[in-house]
């Protein structure tokens, strides 16, 4: 193993260089991997005590590439199964998704008609062991790793279900999973399509294209597409999915690098679905890479609205590369440009400053750029939407209540009172139901520290270091009381939003993905101005200067 890292190095080192001219580089390389193997070699053999050689290597590299960008990662042979889910969304498995809380590894959801929705597993479920192995013994990885595995092998596990006094097993026979690009489509009204985009894996623009006709064919006069949470992946998906609504034989993106490999246009190579339907397109701080490339694309045809947050702005193409022993490397190769010419990256990788930190790109060296109907746009951070919304900021109890299972149990415990549910549209938890789950918090122990209270503890250490503190203590004091007792209060007063997360949990027990997705409708005040925007044409038109 110690051999397979090193020549990975070496491969890296040499990937990273074999493309500068001048010959005294190829010098400074081989003098710097000698050192380097000097180096290791003393280390390895004088230091005080025993050092795993995989696990030292591994920082080197981590910390090599580290220092370029975020996203030109090593691959272990190990991790190169992950890899390839991650791009292509297929993996041998049962079809379940797990999360550890507190300690138990419990099923978040499943998916239909895979093996775990058919063998009878269930949201809420607490997976104990799996094949005979408890899982309090292994790692995140570890369990995931024994989870997947080659399509037709079984796998068993033992699961402890509310309600059921004893654990008892499932077994399953592996298949091949396709995760869904689109999870959830659909009507929202007589008039308003849906589409959710949450990955660009492999046919993405097959499964948007699919989602736009079954809504045309409902009656969808406009359409919504929401992009908020996605990472990215595979750019030619990007590419497929704005063909849809720009014309055959237009610009998408450009790429750059320093090879003339990279330096590719992408255009659209098919006849559109629909160049008429009005479009808006959701983003946020966590929409990056091809869904920038698909909202800014729809943006400088002046095609769609994009309404919420700026994009996360991530400019930058990776290409994976092979390297000994089955490992790989995922090296960036390239920045993208939109059609009117500009990057959306934020952060400049390029030149960092003295302690090695990287900055965001001022706003004085940002360019103009203008849409094709003269709108002004610019490069340099991400994507600027037509309409700027705040998104939704969750108190920092229901993020605990959440983070700390209680919203995931409670629900579970719903679901087992309740054989049943309305249909999902119009489910809501009552008053009574609420104040149940109120009751049941009683005695739950939970830390919660708000932002207020952290610079409360701050003021109040420094008060104690510059010696004010008892100068300061009544009011302190009196600040603490008054945390105290909207502390008592805490459930009531963010009812809303705790209801909101239980309604959405719930709803998942009966309706999986969907059940999740339609119940939180009533209160996404994204897709609600994006209705607003779309119905309201003049304003629309207007913007887009039609």
């Amino acid at each position: 193993m110690k051999k397979k890292l090193w020549i990975a190095l070496v491969v890296v080192a040499v990937t990273g260089f074999s493309f500068t001219p001048p010959a005294e580089r190829y010098f400074e390389i081989a003098k710097s991997l000698d050192i380097f193997a000097s180096l290791f070699k003393e280390v390895n053999a004088l230091y005080v005590d025993e050092i795993n050689p995989n696990k030292t290597i591994r920082t080197g590299i981590d910390a090599m590439l580290n220092s370029l960008d975020p996203y030109t990662n090593f691959i272990s042979e190990d991790e190169v199964e992950d890899f390839r889910t991650q791009n292509t969304g297929q993996y041998g498995g049962i079809g379940a998704v797990t999360r550890q809380i507190n300690n138990r590894t419990v099923v978040t959801m499943v998916y239909e008609n895979y093996p775990a929705y058919k063998n009878g597993l269930r949201i809420g479920d607490e997976v104990i062991k799996m094949n005979g192995i408890e899982l309090a013994r292994l790692t995140v990885e570890e369990a995931n790793h024994l989870m997947r595995g080659q399509i037709g092998t079984l796998v068993k596990l033992t699961v402890q279900r509310l309600g059921q006094k004893d654990p008892f097993d499932i077994e399953f026979k592996r298949e091949k999973i396709k995760i869904s690009n689109v999870p959830y489509y659909g009507m929202l009204g007589s008039d308003m399509g849906y589409i959710q985009l949450t990955e660009f894996t492999p046919d993405a623009g097959k499964e948007v294209k699919t989602a736009l006709l079954a809504l045309k064919e409902q009656g969808a006069r406009y359409l919504i597409l929401d992009l908020r949470g996605n990472p990215g992946g595979l750019l030619h998906e990007a590419v497929n999915i704005c063909n849809l609504f720009i014309p055959k034989g237009k610009k998408v993106v450009d790429t750059k690098g320093k090879v003339e490999d990279s330096n590719i246009t992408y255009e659209t190579l098919n006849a559109p679905v629909d160049l008429e339907i009005p479009v808006a397109v959701i983003i946020n701080r966590g929409s990056a890479s091809a869904s920038e490339i698909v909202a800014g694309t729809l943006q400088d045809y002046d095609r769609a609205i994009v309404l919420g947050e700026r994009s996360y702005g991530k400019g930058l193409v990776q290409v994976p590369r092979p390297l000994s022993y089955n490992s790989q490397v995922k090296i960036t190769t390239a920045k993208y440009y939109t059609p009117t010419g500009r990057c959306i990256q934020v952060l400049d990788y390029t030149h960092r400053r003295e302690d090695g930190s990287v900055s965001s790109i001022p706003d004085s060296l940002k360019k103009e750029f203008r849409t094709s109907r003269g709108r002004i746009v610019y490069d340099g951070g991400g994507i600027e939407p037509d309409l700027p919304l705040e998104a939704q900021e969750f108190a920092t109890v229901t993020q605990v209540l959440y983070g700390q299972g209680f919203i995931f149990d409670y629900a579970t415990k719903y679901a087992y009172e309740h054989p049943t549910l309305a249909e999902i549209k119009s489910f809501s938890l009552s008053d009574a139901e609420y104040a149940d789950f109120v009751s049941w918090m009683k005695g739950k122990s939970y830390k919660v520290e708000s932002p207020v209270e952290a610079e409360l503890a701050e003021l109040t250490r420094e008060a104690k270091q510059e010696k004010f503190y008892e100068d300061l203590k009544p009011q302190l004091d009196q600040i603490r009381q008054k945390l105290a007792d909207t502390r008592k209060n805490e459930l009531l007063f963010h009812k809303e939003q705790i209801r909101q997360l239980l309604e959405k949990e719930i709803a998942t027990r009966y309706y999986f993905e969907k059940g999740s997705v339609e119940t939180g409708f009533k209160y996404d005040l994204e897709v609600k101005a994006a209705i607003q925007a779309l119905h309201n044409q003049a304003a629309y038109k207007k913007i887009l200067k039609l």
